[in-house]
């Protein structure tokens, strides 16, 4: 076979072989109603089409339909975002990210320390802030890294509109301080060796 045709063909078995980490990812219905059903094929289908092996930290996800998501003990995401692609994996991601920083204590509370000189009075609890002090300088940490996750696997134009869409619904201090700021919270990770490689 000539190396052209070699090529080709090589070519396409990558491109119809799903990426193999959507196999090693255990996603769980809460209750195995319809939505969850079809939150758990949204969640395969996105494992399937982006190259997530780098931000998977924990295989076991549940679904539950009113649930706030959330990444301990066990990973859980809701169904609000059964026609939202970019935002369902944006969810997925900032959750994944969460097990990512805690795998690293001290090099996260190094962080952390920093940013409390930088905003030392963010708003605290729902909806500008998170549930704590800390827990909003974590948060910076979180949502900066899932940006930056979400512009590598969605792109620019779509990674600002979710990131924006979040800035008006949840931790919209939080969310907004990253876009404001993304540049010096993105050198404060690297500083850090928070990077997600």
């Amino acid at each position: 076979m000539r190396l052209p045709t070699l090529i080709a063909v090589l070519g396409l078995c990558v491109l119809a072989v799903p990426f193999a980490v959507a196999k090693d990812v255990t996603i769980q219905p809460a209750h195995s109603s319809a939505q969850e059903q079809q939150a758990k094929a949204q969640l395969e289908r996105l494992l399937r089409q982006y190259d997530l092996s780098k931000y998977i930290f924990t295989d076991t996800v549940i679904i539950e339909d009113r649930a706030i998501p959330h990444s301990h003990p066990v990973l859980t995401l809701n169904t609000r975002h059964l026609n939202d692609d970019d935002a369902a994996l944006s969810t997925f991601l900032h959750e994944q990210i969460h097990w990512f920083l805690e795998a690293r204590p001290q090099q996260t509370e190094a962080a952390e320390k920093e940013l409390k000189n930088w905003y030392p009075n963010p708003p605290v609890g729902p909806p500008d802030g998170a549930q704590n002090l800390e827990s909003d300088y974590l948060h910076l940490i979180v949502c900066e890294l899932e940006r930056e996750a979400d512009l590598k696997l969605l792109g620019a134009e779509r990674t600002q509109a979710v990131i924006s869409f979040w800035a008006g619904d949840h931790y919209k201090w939080v969310y907004k301080t990253v876009i404001a700021d993304h540049e010096r919270i993105q050198a404060l990770i690297q500083r850090h060796n928070l990077e997600i490689r």
